[in-house]
């Protein structure tokens, strides 16, 4: 969980295309929020995506890397279809 201090907001500056700006504001009018809760929550979800992506990544080159030294047993096609019906 996020400390006080952390939660603090701080004003930054941002410059956006008009394009976005028409979308957040109808946004805000047809959701009742506003522009910050939009850029935070829209911020959050993307740096969350992000991390994922990259835990994803890395996982899969750790599974690449394991089966190029030969660490796991790569499966033949019928071993893995073998006993689904």
């Amino acid at each position: 969980m996020y400390s006080l201090e952390q939660l603090e907001k701080q004003q930054i500056g941002l410059r956006l295309p008009q394009y976005l700006i028409d979308d957040i504001d109808e946004f805000t009018k047809q959701f009742s929020v506003n522009r910050t809760d939009i850029v935070i929550e829209a911020l959050r979800s993307y740096i969350q995506e992000q991390k994922e992506k990259f835990l994803f990544e890395k996982e899969l080159l750790s599974r690449v890397s394991d089966i190029k030294n030969k660490k796991v047993k790569v499966l033949t096609r019928s071993e893995v279809f073998d006993g689904i019906q």
